[in-house]
């Protein structure tokens, strides 16, 4: 078996099991993230994050299950890098009429695949959700990935980030539960800076 062989059939195993909600985007129709060699080489692409933000978020109660009931929050976020490098860690405290979350964003920037991987962490639970990768693009981030539902349920995920202004941000995270035809929000938050020189 000559190399090439070899690499497309190696391409041809491994493309399955790392970009399922791409691969489902395409068979469906849905926007899919952009290709590799259309992302910019973006380790910078969180810098201007670094800081501290007033943060407001709304939360969808019981996703995918026709639920409308939404809760708020309000809090701060923390953002700082982690040595040198293009990582980042965002620590978010809010609460609200439905209780306290407290959770950790960590951010991981992979130089060759030219992406970021995202994990977030809930206080309560101890444990890293799966990743969700992807990058920016004309000032807009788009990352994807999958998670499982309470029931057991596996679900692709889809997190956006675009700001108003340089003190301004908005994020979302939308699930879908038929391979990306249809998208349900089920968290927006709001980040304005906190400009520290005033404190």
């Amino acid at each position: 078996m000559n190399s090439a062989t070899r690499a497309a059939l190696l391409a041809c195993l491994l493309a399955p099991v790392i970009a399922p909600p791409i691969a489902a985007a395409q068979a469906t129709g849905h926007p899919a993230p952009p290709p590799r060699e259309d992302l910019h080489d973006g380790p910078e692409d969180f810098d201007f994050e670094i800081g501290t933000w007033q943060t407001r978020v709304t939360r969808r109660l019981r996703p995918l299950t026709g639920s409308t009931e939404w809760v708020d929050y309000e809090g701060r976020s923390v953002v700082r890098r982690i040595g040198e490098g293009p990582a980042n860690v965002v620590a978010l405290d809010v609460q609200g009429p439905a209780g306290r979350i407290q959770g950790l964003s960590l951010r991981l920037y992979d130089p060759r695949a030219r992406q970021w991987s995202l994990h977030y962490s809930n206080n309560a639970s101890g444990t890293l959700t799966p990743p969700v990768v992807g990058g920016f693009r004309d000032g807009r981030g788009e990352f994807h990935g999958q998670d499982t539902l309470a029931d057991g349920r596996t679900v692709f995920v889809r997190f956006t980030i675009s700001c108003v202004t340089p003190d301004e941000c908005h994020f979302e995270q939308a699930f879908s539960a038929d391979g990306g035809r249809t998208w349900e929000v089920n968290w927006i938050a709001t980040d304005r800076r906190i400009d520290e020189s005033k404190r």
